[in-house]
């Protein structure tokens, strides 16, 4: 896998896989974290970069690495007071980006996609989530209303984001173990995984748009999850 970008493959010389190679241009060489970096860095033009990525946003880096390690969903279910995010055919990478370096930094213990009608870990996500990946752990599962299932079996509550729903997205107590399960933008929550949720919750809207960005709604209820937990800690 080719990374591209400055924060993507500083993150992945910081994170779990191999990185191989670097080809920097002569600007990025001047990065420090590049000077001290434990493999090889070639000097590259621009073109050339741009050529091995594929993508004209390198900002004068690319690294090939290893392919990205999934994380096991059971691993990720058996973690105690775990807090994972669901997404049901999130497709595209700039969502599932800014999804998951939302779901890192407020400690979420993972990510969970389907295997198939999602968006997957590849550069471009890597990119748009400004490196969050190579630090998050991320699980593919083949169905994801049973993995809910599993997830409730498991001690979890599950909540899905879905507009218009009853229940104020702050009403829930979200500590312990959770999912916060959100579908795909404009189509929302599939029925079979809509009722596999103990609950829906929804963000009050004042405008005239009916809804905000899956990423921006991720952002909000991450956040809420974060602060009741922040709330009670000791």
């Amino acid at each position: 896998m080719i990374l591209y970008g400055r924060n993507p493959v500083h993150e992945a010389l910081r994170g779990r896989r191999r990185v191989r190679r670097i080809w920097a241009t002569r600007n990025a060489l001047r990065e420090s974290w590049l000077a001290h970096a434990r493999v090889p860095v070639e000097p590259a033009a621009a073109e050339e970069i741009g050529q091995r990525c594929g993508s004209e946003a390198h900002q004068g880096v690319c690294a090939e690495a290893e392919p990205y390690p999934y994380a096991d969903a059971v691993e990720l279910l058996a973690v105690p007071d775990g807090f994972l995010v669901a997404l049901d055919e999130v497709t595209d990478p700039q969502n599932l980006g800014a999804i998951c370096r939302t779901a890192e930094v407020v400690g979420a213990t993972g990510v969970v996609i389907p295997q198939r009608r999602s968006a997957e870990v590849t550069p471009a996500v890597c990119k748009a989530s400004a490196g969050a990946v190579e630090h998050l752990r991320i699980a593919r599962v083949r169905n994801l209303a049973d993995f809910l299932a599993d997830a409730k079996e498991a001690g979890a509550w599950t909540y899905g984001a879905a507009a218009g729903a009853a229940t104020p997205y702050r009403a829930p107590d979200y500590r312990g173990k959770v999912v916060l399960v959100l579908g795909a933008e404009g189509r929302g929550l599939r029925p079979r995984v809509s009722a596999a949720c103990d609950d829906l919750v929804s963000l009050p809207i004042r405008g005239r748009l009916e809804s905000l960005n899956v990423s921006a709604a991720a952002a909000v209820l991450l956040y809420e999850i974060l602060q009741q937990r922040l709330d009670t800690d000791p």
